[in-house]
């Protein structure tokens, strides 16, 4: 016990005996505590944020136990194979870490200083409509709109569309019956770069059990860029959206919109969330319609050889 209290106040009186200057000890406590905080954060709510108190836990233990018991007790060879385990430590970290260090570095090669193009603005609205008539008749979709990460590796594992954004395109991809409306939607710089591209799927502990592969799908592609992805859920006709790794539900076309536009107009302010910059109106039924008038009836020109299923 003394032989504790000896190692606790070695480590403590340097810092009150005068020898550091508080600027060099506030600086050193800075550059070390914000790198924690910023991979805390990154980590949290995710996979990885268990896995980092786990391997916390294993470092603070076996230092205690080879400070304190082993030097205490002269087990020689404990401390002499202590370093050895944190270095296998700190490679198993590194496997076990290999999605979260991939996402992190990809976030930092993301072109955030750059601007989005206001081309993309422009296809907010064809989105937004789109995707209120599909929840209206309850179609699931799965769209992934670029930000500043590529997603040019996702599109190649689809067909190329290279169409610009319309509601009726968007509508028709996802009909019941076409070839396409089973997999994910990739917009890109206001045109529809691909279509029936499989996203990657996140691990069934990110997400609700009671939730399906679309949303699965759209969380996935989430923690794998910085791309917004909006689903419709084909049972319940819900929108929702995934974006870092989060998925917000149960959203309306004007919250929808709301977010389009602050993730890709925000000098446009909340004065655009519709063309004429008033409220969307209701349906009578309770679902939205987009502004400028009740289109949210017409039925979408189906693909060839596609049949609505009831």
């Amino acid at each position: 016990m003394l032989l504790q209290v000896d190692f606790l106040r070695s480590l403590f009186e340097p810092l009150v005996s005068g020898n550091y200057s508080p600027w060099v000890v506030g600086v050193e406590l800075l550059l070390i505590g914000v790198p924690v905080y910023v991979i805390l954060r990154f980590l949290q709510g995710t996979r990885g944020a268990r896995l980092v108190w786990a391997v916390g836990l294993i470092l603070v233990v076996s230092f205690l136990l080879v400070r304190l018991v082993a030097q205490e007790f002269e087990l020689d060879r404990l401390s002499f194979i202590y370093p050895y385990f944190v270095l296998s430590v700190g490679l198993i970290a590194l496997v076990v870490f290999q999605p979260e260090l991939r996402r992190g570095l990809m976030r930092i090669g993301e072109r955030g200083w750059l601007r989005w193009g206001r081309s993309t603005e422009q296809a907010i609205e064809p989105i937004v409509t789109a995707v209120g008539r599909l929840s209206k008749k309850k179609i699931g979709a799965l769209i992934a709109i670029e930000r500043t990460t590529s997603l040019g590796g996702v599109s190649a594992s689809g067909l190329s569309v290279d169409a610009a954004v319309s509601a009726e395109v968007i509508e028709t991809i996802f009909w019941p019956g076409s070839a396409l409306h089973d997999m994910g939607m990739i917009i890109a710089e206001g045109r529809i770069v691909a279509a029936g591209c499989q996203f990657p799927l996140a691990d069934s502990e990110d997400v609700d059990r009671a939730l399906g592969s679309r949303h699965r799908a759209a969380v996935g592609m989430s923690h794998e860029c910085d791309a917004m992805v909006i689903v419709v859920s084909e049972e319940t006709g819900t929108i929702s959206v995934a974006q870092r790794g989060r998925l917000r539900r149960s959203l309306t076309t004007d919250s929808l919109r709301a977010l389009l536009v602050g993730a890709f107009a925000p000098e446009t302010g909340s004065a655009k969330a519709s063309p004429q910059g008033t409220a969307v109106p209701l349906a009578e039924d309770g679902a939205q319609r987009p502004a400028g008038g009740d289109t949210t009836g017409d039925e979408p020109a189906p693909a060839v050889g596609a049949k609505k299923n009831a």
